[in-house]
């Protein structure tokens, strides 16, 4: 992670901490460009303001020109300029200024605003990846995404709402409090101010009441996802147990769940926007009655009665955003807090303040007296030790649930151990930056997951920036040119979601070709071939024992038919080497292991027997 990132402040959790966290986008290092278009922004904001203001004051001259008497004696163009029609032009001309000065506020902060959501959105991205194995295993896909996509909403309802809209309004409305005091009296003044603190606070109340059915609603609609993503990620299952009805009723329960909860959102917002109503058209009542009645009286000019008028009129609308803004920026926290929480969720596995990169020398792959537990009170590994020299092939077998495969995690640092080390050339990986490890660590794994995205991009996947020939070259030596010169459209044909469109052994080559192309000095195979039928298991074993070959390797093996050349053989039993030695030695000793072997050979006899009828 660049230090850039590592330097923001913990994650916020309220309106001052969320615009203290948002400042450093919104104000970026280096990008005068941005904070130029900041500062025009501002300047542009208050000299809309200023002429928002000054509006009323058209509307009054025009509406006084139509009943003034004026001398015989003027000339054209002090005719011109008493005349309503200049008024009525000035009227029109100050609206126009007043909502281009607006316009050009938004564009010249559309491009900060956007900045700051990729930028904070990139953050909550590249966080997820940092996190752990035992995070992105707990997750749910669908409601991951959902809780991205409506924190990133957030963020830009914060930034341009808050920056560009909250101002401006307290600007507003300190300036027509001025020219109120000014043209009419402190009384005005004094009635709209309170009429403004109700209404405030009654915004400010009603929305705290929402806030509840707005997480009720953001948790049934996140529910509402994962059950649908889930449910079309497992179409396949869904399809062999007949149970659309199944999923289609599940989805529908929370549907249902979404639909109550947004119907009390919708209400009580009626509610809201009622209440608000009710306080604004008061005030206007009182003061327009007051106007009224200084205009009978000859104390105030006609054109007086129009700019109170207009004066709250077009304070009316600040005053309804006021509430607006404060819902939006509630609900904006309440969007981001998910994302937020992501934000300050642990990573289990960081490098040491002062790891290095790993120096390969030969290869050697050590586990020293190695513990560890996903539960504190379940534990896997209980002392494990072995080595795996360079170049050479180790294999773990033993039952399920024997803590095989979490020897692979480990070795890629997805956790840490517990007690014990695991060393590479004598370098302990929690000494070494987790990048440069896993540079030179190669997977085959049991169940290969490919992007939604080309061959040619899933095998380069192994090294970026391959050239195409290196690619096919590497489709050469896993042997799978022969398959993708059968697809229409070769390299550039698409694998689909998860690489759905490719059968097991079709996905098993492609994952072999990017692991050449990648050309680690390490290599793990965890159960490459376990979910094979026989056939297809010896022709990729075949290219299995190319990719490893002159690599030091580890195989996670469930069909032990694979594993017979290995130069040892470590058999696991509740977390402990219960046997070790050759595939010889293991028979020869008549132990867990030749009962395994005896097991699979009556297993793997009778299916030779059906491939060779085939």
């Amino acid at each position: 992670m660049s230090q850039e990132t590592e330097n923001f402040p913990k994650a916020p959790r309220s309106a001052k901490e969320t615009l203290d966290f948002v400042w450093p986008y919104i104000w970026p290092k280096g990008r005068m460009d941005l904070k130029f278009q900041v500062v025009f922004a501002i300047i542009a904001m208050i000299l809309g303001k200023v002429v928002t203001v000054l509006i009323p004051y058209t509307y009054k001259w025009a509406t006084n020109a139509f009943g003034a008497a004026h001398p015989a004696n003027l000339s054209f163009w002090e005719l011109i300029i008493l005349s309503p029609i200049i008024m009525v032009v000035a009227y029109n001309g100050a609206r126009f200024l007043s909502q281009a000065l607006n316009n050009l506020r938004d564009a010249l902060f559309a491009a900060v605003g956007q900045h700051a959501v990729r930028g904070l959105s990139n953050r909550a991205f590249q966080h997820l990846h940092n996190l752990s194995l035992r995070f992105h295993l707990k997750r749910r896909t669908g409601g991951l995404s959902r809780v991205i996509e409506r924190g990133k909403n957030g963020i830009e309802t914060i930034v341009r709402l808050a920056m560009m809209f909250g101002v401006p309004t307290v600007i507003e409305f300190v300036l027509t409090a001025v020219i109120l005091t000014n043209q009419f009296s402190w009384v005005y003044v004094v009635i709209i101010t309170v009429m403004t603190v109700i209404y405030v606070w009654f915004s400010v109340w009603a929305s705290n009441q929402r806030i509840q059915i707005r997480k009720d609603m953001n948790e049934a609609d996140t529910d509402a996802m994962s059950k649908a993503v889930d449910s079309l990620l497992n179409y396949e299952t869904v399809k062999y147990f007949s149970n659309e009805e199944l999923e289609i009723n599940r989805y529908n329960k929370a549907t249902e769940s979404y639909e109550k909860a947004a119907i009390k959102t919708y209400t009580s917002l009626a509610w809201l926007n009622f209440g608000q109503a009710l306080i604004f058209s008061t005030a206007m009542l009182i003061v327009m009655l007051m106007s009224a009645n200084e205009v009978i009286a000859g104390k105030q000019t006609l054109g007086h009665f129009v700019m109170i008028n207009a004066f709250m009129m077009q304070l009316a609308m600040p005053l309804n955003f006021i509430g607006t803004l404060y819902r939006e920026i509630i609900v904006g926290l309440i969007d981001m807090g998910a994302m937020f929480s992501l934000l300050d969720e642990p990573k289990e596995v960081e490098d040491a303040p002062n790891a290095h990169d790993l120096e390969i020398k030969n290869g050697a792959v050590s586990f020293e007296n190695v513990e560890f537990a996903y539960d504190p009170e379940r534990p896997i590994l209980k002392g494990v030790s072995f080595e795996v020299p360079a170049g050479k092939t180790v294999a773990i077998v033993g039952p399920s649930g024997a803590g095989k495969s979490t020897i692979s995690r480990l070795l890629f640092r997805f956790y840490d151990v517990k007690a014990g080390s695991v060393k590479i050339d004598g370098q302990d990986l929690r000494d070494i930056t987790q990048k440069s490890l896993r540079k030179y660590i190669g997977m085959v794994p049991q169940d290969t997951v490919l992007f939604n995205d080309t061959i040619a991009y899933n095998i380069g996947y192994g090294r970026n920036g391959a050239s195409r020939e290196e690619i096919i070259e590497a489709a050469d030596r896993a042997q799978i040119s022969d398959f993708i010169a059968s697809q229409p459209k070769g390299f550039d044909s698409e694998v689909g979601e998860r690489g759905l469109k490719l059968s097991g052994g079709e996905k098993q080559r492609v994952a072999i070709a990017r692991t050449l192309l990648k050309a680690p000095p390490i290599l793990i195979l965890d159960e490459a071939t376990s979910a094979l039928d026989t056939h297809t298991e010896r022709e990729i074993q075949a290219a299995l024992d190319e990719v490893s070959k002159n690599r030091t390797t580890l195989v996670i093996a469930h069909r032990l038919s694979t594993i017979v050349d290995a130069d040892e053989i470590i058999v696991l039993k509740d977390g402990v080497i219960a046997e070790r030695g050759t595939h010889e030695n293991l028979i020869e000793q008549d132990g867990l292991y030749k009962s395994m072997w005896d097991r699979q050979k009556d297993g793997s006899d009778e299916e030779d027997l059906k491939v060779e009828a085939e």
